[in-house]
């Protein structure tokens, strides 16, 4: 399913600003990152683009245009595919919004892509819901989708196609994807970022758990995590086709995340045409040391880079908003903090 056909990345600014960046200034310092992207990979390096202070209720479409053109992605090579962008669904409640990817999101990226021409739909298979119906007015995505006219695939139960598992990190020789995800020519991860009981933290890779379907795979996704939460992360990544991330870091959750932990104001997006580099770089935001999440450590190599130095930072510095995240005290969680005492919760 690994597509040759990968999107060309635009020129690159050395240091994000929006102006600049649009009369295509800074190209000089770009160096070794001005080859497409699947060079860029081989390289093992990938740019990443945070920006702070954002709001469900700000100018989120002109941040995400502008974070994804800062990352090297082509708004000519999407013109006319098909884009298919995937939310977090996983068990939505009204009464608690920053489980789910904010409505906000899903529409301005909608709204990016559909001014490149892209053909536009959202898909989600939600890992702890049986009824997508009701997943989708819990998480107020229904109304958004209705609004703007947004078709909307149910990943869950829709015919599906076995291809083979590229990468062989887990036992399983082979993955069932819905017909949305082998039509897409593009996936686009929407994560909420937060904390994570059993992995330490989900973002943008964890997130496309949710493009397989639960009529193969069981609610929550039992058998997955029967072949290894961390080993079928890569493995699903590996036999995506082309994906880019850009995560909903505005309203995040820390403690006993993915479902039961609590709200966490961060008030960032963070956006990158390297799914591993992202996350990467959204851990160290959460105060988390990459190299111990254990997907992460699959990934790097694999995937893309978490190594720091390997990833150019565009838009704001991932230092300057670090903001440690709570997590449970628990043996094998402790080791992904970076020396920040006194945050761990019972």
């Amino acid at each position: 399913m690994k597509s040759t056909d990968h999107p060309q990345p635009a020129e690159l600014t050395g240091r994000f600003d929006r102006r600049a960046l649009l009369v295509g200034t800074g190209a000089a310092a770009l160096g070794a990152l001005s080859v497409p992207l699947l060079s860029q990979f081989s390289h093992g390096r990938a740019a990443v683009f945070l920006a702070s202070g954002q709001h469900y209720d700000g100018p989120l479409v002109e941040t995400i245009r502008d974070g994804l053109l800062a990352t090297g992605f082509d708004k000519e090579w999407v013109r006319g595919r098909s884009v298919l962008l995937k939310p977090n669904m996983v068990e939505p409640a009204r009464k608690s919004p920053h489980m789910t990817t904010n409505p906000a999101i899903v529409r301005a990226v909608t709204e990016v892509f559909r001014g490149w021409d892209a053909r536009v739909k959202v898909g989600e298979a939600p890992g702890h819901v049986r009824d997508t119906e009701m997943a989708l007015v819990e998480s107020s995505l229904g109304e958004a989708l209705d609004a703007d006219k947004i078709p909307f695939a149910d990943l869950n139960y829709e015919e599906v196609r076995w291809v083979k598992n590229e990468s062989r990190v887990s036992p399983l020789q082979g993955l069932y994807f819905p017909r949305a995800i082998m039509e897409a020519e593009l996936v686009v991860s929407l994560p909420k970022l937060k904390t994570h009981h059993w992995v330490g933290m989900t973002a943008s890779l964890k997130n496309l758990y949710g493009t397989l379907p639960g009529i193969m795979y069981g609610w929550p996704k039992n058998v997955l995590h029967h072949a290894g939460i961390p080993e079928t992360v890569v493995d699903i990544n590996a036999s995506l086709t082309k994906t880019i991330a850009i995560v909903d870091g505005i309203e995040c959750m820390e403690g006993d995340g993915p479902i039961m932990g609590t709200r966490k104001h961060l008030g960032l997006l963070a956006v990158g045409t390297n799914l591993t580099a992202v996350d990467a770089t959204c851990a160290r935001v959460m105060g988390f040391d990459p190299a111990e999440i254990s997907y992460l450590q699959l990934a790097a190599g694999r995937l893309g880079p978490i190594r720091e130095s390997l990833i150019v930072q565009r838009g704001e510095r991932w230092e300057a908003l670090v903001s440690p995240f709570t997590i449970l005290d628990r043996p094998h969680l402790r080791r992904i903090q970076v020396r920040q005492p006194g945050v761990l919760t019972s």
